[in-house]
């Protein structure tokens, strides 16, 4: 993210993307919103950034009392959520909060809070293996914390992160991946604190569902991008946006050829929606069905793209992490069934990965406009 926000700026990209929100939900979906108190975890983060612009942002729209954002601020609190809470006084407030360790009970209108969104987890390979444990605790025992708070009381939905990588690396048949594939996942290694905690709390949340009729959705994100990354968040769609805005070449890690589809933030986040507001167990890829592309392919959309909009006229090249563990159990493939989410949520992706790119970029070179 940039350093700076321009506050009473709105970006023309979330505004977009906001109306693209909006227009996802059904109006059964909206009501589930009106008279709610929101509680998020992680509300810093990627997904954070974007759940409160908007659950905040269209308030009234929706009929949102107020939004509670708790994070441990690891990284620092950032100038986007000083400046929402400073322009919504009377509906957002955030709390520096360790969900895995803090009583939920301490803060103010939690126990209101009836939709709830634990998204608290370093999600990006370059952080979590610096911070293993926490990355751990935060989807072990910050979930369980929170479902010992809230099974009890009478909520709409909650909503628990998981992952696409609980997957891992499948194999060429179970690709794309349906939500019945049991996964490829290493217990012991770089990336196990974050694919078998998140392993370990879908277990978690099918319990108390089954124990205490709580209503947790489990949302499954594949690859999303967009407005709310950090620039310098080591995951390939924010390293490519950082060359081009630093005017560097784009540099590629590996050998270029793992596939994914990735998808973009807004119609990632309506889906995350629809999940919060589905108010019974079950569990659902949210992801975009394709293209399939290489991270190669990948990174000449951004030098295209770039180019197109800022001029850009860095060339794209190969070069090798620092990071011993960078490519260790990366998954070669990563593609989505979405048939059950579109089934049973009406979850219909329709933002491909070009358009996606160009309204990242868009976003970013309109930022650093405002800092000028």
């Amino acid at each position: 993210m940039v350093k700076k926000w321009s506050k009473n700026k709105l970006n023309s990209v979330l505004r977009e993307d906001q109306a693209h929100m909006l227009g996802r939900l059904s109006d059964a979906e909206k009501a589930k919103f009106s008279g709610s108190t929101i509680l998020v975890t992680g509300c810093a983060g990627f997904l954070g950034f974007g759940f409160l612009e908007f659950l905040v942002r269209q308030s009234q729209a929706l009929g949102i009392e107020s939004v509670i954002g708790l994070d441990t601020f690891l990284f620092g609190k950032p100038d986007w959520l000083s400046a929402l809470e400073s322009e919504f006084p009377n509906v957002l407030r955030s709390h520096k909060f360790d969900v895995s360790k803090d009583d939920v009970a301490s803060v103010p209108g939690a126990n209101k809070a009836n939709l709830i969104i634990h998204g608290a987890s370093i999600a990006s390979p370059i952080f979590y293996r610096q911070y293993p444990i926490v990355t751990l605790d935060a989807n072990i025992w910050g979930l369980r914390r929170l479902l010992d708070f809230y099974s009890p009381r009478d909520i709409k939905g909650f909503l628990f992160f998981s992952s696409s990588e609980i997957y891992g690396d499948p194999v060429a048949e179970a690709i794309p991946t349906d939500e019945e594939y049991r996964g490829n996942v290493s217990c012991i290694g770089p990336r196990a604190c974050y694919d078998e905690s998140k392993r370990f709390g879908e277990t978690m949340c099918y319990l108390f569902a089954g124990a205490y009729q709580t209503p947790i959705t489990v949302a499954r994100p594949f690859n999303n991008f967009g407005p709310g990354m950090r620039i310098d968040d080591g995951r390939v769609p924010a390293d490519f946006a950082k060359a081009i805005l630093e005017g560097r070449d784009i540099e590629i890690l590996s050998s270029g050829s793992p596939t994914r589809t990735f998808c973009y933030v807004a119609d990632a986040l309506a889906g995350y929606l629809k999940c919060l507001t589905h108010g019974k167990f079950d569990y659902f890829n949210i992801g975009i069905e394709g293209p399939e592309i290489s991270v190669r392919e990948l990174a000449d959309i951004y030098a295209q793209l770039g180019a197109d909009l800022c001029g850009y006229t860095g060339k794209v090249i190969y070069a090798k992490s620092g990071d011993a563990d960078y490519l260790t159990h990366n998954p070669n493939r990563r593609c989505p069934k979405i048939g059950k989410a579109r089934e049973i949520l009406g979850y219909d992706p329709t933002i491909e990965v070009k358009e996606g790119v160009a309204k990242f970029l868009r976003f970013l070179i309109e930022e650093r406009g405002h800092q000028s």
